[in-house]
């Protein structure tokens, strides 16, 4: 079992926290490599190790699994190295999914692809999408509710045909600072009802709207933003976040969640973490009802986070 798949002992909380059993697609990293730049992460003369990145996205697998989760693979493709970053090619609720359209040209043929690795992973139901998208690189689901980013990449009018499709509530967040270019950088869904959030990364009616629907809302700082603490991933107990997101596993275990540190520095250097890594295929009412998961059977603290 990897370092990263452990979970931390649960803080005392009034409210038990539930985990429930959760399907992914993701695309393993075989051609991941910066060989472009189109964030302010990316830097094409800084050196990747691909090995290194594989072994992290393997070890994100690993955890996975070992909560209980089922992850599909996608099939990687030559010449696209950010394939990786699955969830940036659909969003999928209520068995529903819509799919990507690029902002750029680079990525642009990554579309397609996951179209049909949808299809293959059993959802019936895919849209084409009408205007530019990138997936849940900008769409956030919580509940019956989806947060939608704009700004950098999704255009603002796929908001409107994203509720169309889905039946859903979209809520609309400016994004305001170029670090933070997709909305699953900054902010993630705790579970159903709550979030954690940078409140650098929106403007100030996009703060507003978070602080009025999310008034227990986890508060990330800088530091934990600029590791990506907030391309986490929560199954409603545990949470996968990066491990060097010290402040943010804190306050996660104090609400009760159980912190699971995994490192994804070589995927970071693309502005990835886990959330990018990890596209959730949630399933049509009624079809295969969400579970609750087990958890792991090996229990170490997180740094910062022992019981007391």
């Amino acid at each position: 079992m990897p370092r990263s798949s452990v979970v931390v002992s649960p803080a005392p909380s009034r409210v038990e926290r539930v985990a429930t059993q959760r399907r992914y697609l993701m695309t393993p990293p075989s051609h991941f490599e910066i060989s472009y730049a189109i964030n302010v992460w990316m830097d094409p003369s800084r050196p990747v190790d691909r090995s290194l990145a594989h072994r992290q996205w393997d070890d994100l697998v690993a955890v996975y699994e070992s909560l209980g989760h089922t992850v599909e693979r996608a099939d990687p493709a030559p010449g696209l190295p950010d394939m990786v970053f699955a969830a940036n090619g659909a969003v999928v609720v209520g068995g529903i999914a819509v799919g990507a359209r690029f902002a750029t040209p680079q990525r642009a043929p990554e579309a397609a692809l996951y179209r049909e690795a949808l299809f293959a992973a059993g959802i019936g139901v895919v849209h084409e999408p009408s205007y530019v998208n990138e997936g849940e690189g900008d769409y956030v689901v919580v509940g019956d509710t989806i947060l939608a980013g704009t700004g950098f990449r999704t255009d603002v009018r796929a908001h409107a045909e994203l509720a169309r499709l889905t039946g859903r509530e979209v809520v609309s967040l400016p994004l305001v600072d170029p670090r933070f270019y997709h909305l699953d950088v900054a902010v993630f869904a705790l579970d159903d009802h709550n979030v954690a959030y940078y409140p650098g990364a929106f403007d100030a009616d996009g703060r507003a709207e978070l602080r009025r629907r999310f008034p227990d809302a986890i508060i990330a700082d800088e530091h934990d933003a600029l590791v990506l603490g907030l391309n986490a991933v929560s199954d409603g107990r545990h949470v996968v976040v990066p491990d060097e997101a010290e402040h943010l596993m804190a306050r996660v275990h104090e609400a009760g969640y159980l912190p699971i540190p995994i490192d994804m520095s070589e995927l970071r250097k693309s502005g990835g973490g886990p959330k990018c890594c990890t596209l959730e295929l949630r399933p049509a009412p009624g079809a295969t009802e969400l579970r609750p998961a087990p958890g792991a059977t090996e229990l170490r603290p997180a740094p910062g986070t022992e019981p007391s």
